[in-house]
């Protein structure tokens, strides 16, 4: 028999739906138990009912959850029909707890916590209610399955023996149960933090929804669990929640709320007419120069607009692009900056990364019941809808960095492993970091040679530039000021809070350090982008297509002569529309102007004339970057392989040295490249020494 406090509940829930959930309960009668078994309420509508029934609601919701399902039981339905098993899902808590912030304290309590979709298991049938059958007599015996263990009766009730019993399935009730495990989402880790998982036990109509890759809210009820190492019991508690709901939340950056008068300052900075120069003094002020790398950069933030066609394919709007440089010219600095900027973001380095690490990885572990293997989603699935950053990506091992081909151009990773077939999005931008072959630049050596990466991996990237050091007096001199005045001020600040006679005011510092601040706060840079990238989807105009189309047919018309380099492939003039598509979110315009297409243009042009560019012609030449050689290079190749041949044919022991040298000097091939190229034949295995200084063919 219910209490009087019992009741008055119950009738403050049945009160509750009909002010709220009459046409809910109606929708949700009609169609139990096959399509819905569950009632959504919102917490922040209960809290409006009735203040006091939701904070009970949310520190007992074991004993409150009973009774909402009880008061649903007991609603007046229109339509004849019992919501015997029907679920009350609460969602909308008014505050959101940090994974890493669960403390013993909220044991019991309903939460609400927000992450990725780490592992998901398959879902499985679960035994809430178990019927034994003695062999003996035929008696049943229910026991209910609550806890983690399995319960059997000790003795049956019939015969008062001790079995053997059998479980009599069809008198047992089964409910579906799966079992999540959701981490922290990367845009809310600052400073290399590493991301807190917990496991959710999920039942019934919300289980099989979600997979790993996925970013979802859960609210749910926090439980703990008693370590155990063998026989022996812990002190220590392991934690995880029963998830009332599971929420999907597919919107991009739903993560960030942006004011109304946040917003107002966005669109007031949009119409600034030095937005673009703003933009790349808010990129890494630290880093002195750049600027054309740094506006790629933001572009890269603010990425092209991702296309659906009507016949269901899909264009990317993410481009990608690779910083080439010495070491020592600021390429991991403008990555990491890029990861405190961009709103979701991952960055991992190249030597710690193997190809499971950076797609996914078939697992085989205890999660779950029993050893099971379960997917878990690896970098560039965490960095879906945001950018992901690869440093010192030439350490990767060849394997590993083919693991990202299908990444970038696709923008999906497909996995078979262990019999687990899965395709997980990886909608994301790239932006990579490497080292020239021989960890600096040799300036005799075209720069497409000293790329020590597959072509085929090299020809995803729409930019790539390369950042050589070369000793200049008067960039020097303004690098060396800029990098001791940042110095200074990071001294100025750091003495100011530190020691506590300090005689530094806040003015002196404020004065300094208004020299190297970012000219927009990273923080509203990051709502800028979100905000861009939620509202602003830019068409082009006609002056803009005339421009691209004109700038590309003009470039490939260089290659149009039988013997000449093919400039540009197809793959750079998507990149263009990308850029020029992100020029104009740039400015929250809706149109892509001639001038949008101009400036892309330029940035583009750059990046050809820093790698494209054969150094010995002077002409753009795809080949470069495609396949690791230039034309001309491939042509002499074929000439000295001839001239090796022909000498040959005339000498026994092989071609003389010497006389391969001179004849391909008679054929207007200098000296010192002739040796090079004899030399990396040689390496390669196309020639050899049958005896010294004399060479022959393969």
């Amino acid at each position: 028999m219910a209490l009087a406090e019992d009741t008055d509940i119950i009738d403050s829930f049945e009160e509750f739906y009909r002010t709220y959930y009459r046409n809910e309960i109606g929708e949700l009668a009609r169609k139990y138990p096959n399509d819905q078994r569950s009632l959504y309420i919102s917490w922040t509508d209960l809290y409006r009912f009735d203040p006091e029934l939701a904070e009970q609601y949310r520190n007992q919701p074991g004993q409150l959850q009973e009774y909402a399902e009880e008061a649903l039981r007991l609603y007046d339905l229109p339509v004849d029909v019992s919501l015997g098993q029907a679920h009350v899902r609460a969602r909308d808590l008014d505050r959101t707890t940090d994974i890493r912030a669960i403390r013993a304290r909220h044991r019991g309590q309903l939460l609400s916590v927000q992450g990725i979709v780490r592992k998901a298991t398959d879902v499985r049938p679960k035994v809430q209610q178990a019927a034994f059958e003695c062999q003996r007599c035929g008696t049943l015996t229910r026991i209910p399955q609550t806890g983690g263990d399995f319960q059997e009766p000790h003795e049956c009730q019939g015969c008062e023996r001790q079995g053997p019993f059998r479980i009599n399935f069809d008198q047992s009730e089964f409910v579906d149960a799966q079992k999540i495990r959701v981490q922290e989402s990367p845009e809310g880790l600052r400073g290399g933090e590493t991301p807190q998982n917990i496991d959710v036990h999920i039942e019934d109509d919300i289980t099989g929804k979600v997979t790993a890759g996925d970013h979802v809210k859960v609210v749910g009820v926090l439980h703990l669990d008693q370590q155990e190492s063998g026989q022996q019991k812990s002190a220590m508690f392991d934690i995880f929640m029963e998830g009332v709901s599971v929420e999907i939340e597919d919107e991009q950056f739903e993560e960030m709320d942006i004011t109304e008068e946040e917003k107002r300052e966005i669109v007031e900075l949009s119409n600034d007419p030095d937005i673009y120069e703003k933009m790349v003094g808010a990129m890494a002020p630290s880093i002195w120069g750049y600027e054309n790398e740094k506006l790629a950069i933001i572009l890269q933030l603010f990425s092209g607009v991702t296309k659906h066609l009507p016949d269901g394919s899909r264009i990317r709007g993410d481009f990608h692009m690779l910083l080439i440089g010495d070491p020592g010219t600021g390429k991991s600095q403008l990555l990491q900056y890029v990861r405190s900027i961009a709103p979701r973001s991952v960055y991992t380095s190249g030597k710690g990364s193997s190809s499971a690490g950076l797609t996914a990885a078939a697992v085989r572990d205890d999660f779950g019941e029993g050893q099971q293997w379960s997917l878990e989603a690896g970098a560039l699935v965490l960095a879906d809808q945001g950018i992901a950053a690869v440093d010192e990506l030439d350490k990767m091992r060849p394997e590993d960095r083919s693991a990202m081909h299908e990444a970038l151009e696709q923008q999906s990773i497909s996995i078979s492993k262990a019999g687990i077939n899965a395709t997980l999005k990886s909608r994301c931008s790239l932006l990579g970091a490497a080292n020239p072959k021989y960890g600096r630049f040799d300036e005799y050596e075209s720069i497409g040679e000293q790329i020590e990466l597959e072509p085929a991996l090299i020809s995803r990237f729409d930019l790539i530039f390369t950042i050589t050091d070369k000793p200049d007096a008067s960039r020097d001199r303004d690098l060396a000021a800029h990098i001791i005045q940042t110095n200074y001020a990071g001294e100025l600040n750091t003495h100011r809070t530190e020691v506590s006679t300090s005689n530094v005011s806040q003015d002196e510092v404020d004065t300094v350090t208004e020299q190297v601040d970012p000219t927009i706060d990273a923080e509203v840079l990051r709502k800028y982008i979100a905000f861009a990238k939620r509202t602003c989807f830019p068409v082009m105009t006609e002056e803009a297509r005339d421009e691209i189309e004109e700038f590309y047919v003009d470039l490939r018309s260089q290659g149009a002569d039988g013997d000449a380099p093919v400039p540009v492939t197809a793959r750079k003039l998507e990149g263009l529309v990308r850029l020029a598509e992100a020029s104009a979110r740039v400015r929250l315009s809706d149109e892509v102007e001639r001038e949008d297409a101009k400036r892309v243009i330029e940035i583009v042009r750059s990046s050809l004339e820093d790698i494209g560019m054969d150094p010995e012609t002077g002409e753009f030449d795809a080949d470069i970057v495609e396949t690791g050689t230039s034309k001309t290079q491939r042509d002499r190749i074929r000439d000295i392989k001839g001239i090796i041949g022909e000498v040959e044919a005339e000498y026994d022991e092989g071609a003389p040295v010497e006389e391969v040298l001179d004849r391909a000097e008679a054929a207007g091939i200098e000296r010192s490249k002739a040796e090079h190229e004899i030399e990396k034949l040689r390496r390669q295995g196309d020639v050899y020494e049958p005896q010294t200084d004399h060479l022959r063919t393969v």
